[in-house]
């Protein structure tokens, strides 16, 4: 594997808005994602996670550090990155197709070549006879599949998930997490995905980057060596494998909320 994100002593500070104090939100961050590699984020509240992806994602500026995907230095939003955010960030004037199609228009892609694809997509995030349906007609995880086949069918280098399944009720959100394991096999897309659930982390990550307590540091990477085709609830939940992982990554981030507490 290639390296497709690169992260390098990256440093952010920013103004608090009420009180002017400085707020330092991330220290000399290095990390590196590699092509087709599915990494989770995960830390206690206010550690930088949303931070780090909002600068990944070229919508905030950074002090310090470099940050890069395929060689090419992150100056602005691009292309190259598709973001899903917590809120269901589609359009409501729109229907499923329309919406997943966005990005395909934007380009200019003609009608013949886009309708396809994005009944290819359509079809991958299981929203098959929902095509003509409108946002307010969709559930909750009706609409993160269309935010997340939008993404996809503009073919991002790199999916950045910010919390995409925290608002869904709990039963949808183990199917949505069954659902991206699924379209990562599939799509071979190269994910980091934001979360505060250990267990989503777990489940989700080849590798999960714990964060420290603010300032935001890496604290561990967890290895979790686990084939995509076995992660599903049913056997995940008497995996070995998985079990020390989310055991040992619930141990690394309940240190740093204990340490927040003491303060």
């Amino acid at each position: 594997m290639s390296a497709k994100l690169i992260v390098q002593g990256l440093t952010h500070h920013y103004p608090d808005e009420y009180t002017g104090e400085t707020v330092h939100a991330l220290d000399a961050i290095d990390l590196k994602v590699e092509e087709g590699e599915l990494v989770t984020v995960v830390g206690p509240s206010g550690c930088g996670k949303s931070t780090l992806l909002n600068i990944l994602a070229g919508l905030l500026p950074y002090e310090a550090g470099a940050v890069s995907v395929d060689g090419v230095p992150i100056r602005g939003p691009g292309s190259d990155r598709g973001v899903v955010f917590q809120e269901h960030a589609i359009l409501p004037w729109r229907t499923v197709t329309r919406n997943i199609g966005h990005g395909l228009e934007i380009k200019n892609v003609p009608k013949h070549v886009r309708e396809p694809k994005v009944q290819a997509f359509v079809d991958l995030v299981g929203l098959t006879g929902f095509e003509g349906k409108y946002p307010h007609e969709l559930s909750g995880g009706m609409k993160q599949r269309c935010a997340v086949a939008r993404t996809l069918c503009a073919d991002p280098a790199i999916m950045l998930m910010d919390e995409p399944f925290a608002a869904v009720d709990a039963q949808t959100r183990i199917t949505l997490q069954e659902e991206l394991n699924r379209i990562a096999i599939a799509t071979k897309k190269t994910i980091m995905f934001i979360t505060h659930s250990v267990d989503e982390a777990a489940f989700l990550g080849d590798r999960c980057f714990v964060f420290s307590a603010r300032p935001g540091k890496i604290k561990t990477i967890v290895d979790i060596d686990i084939p995509r085709e076995r992660r599903n609830w049913n056997d995940m939940n008497a995996d070995s494998v998985f079990l020390a992982a989310r055991a040992r990554i619930l141990k690394l981030v309940r240190e740093e909320v204990a340490d927040v507490v003491e303060e």
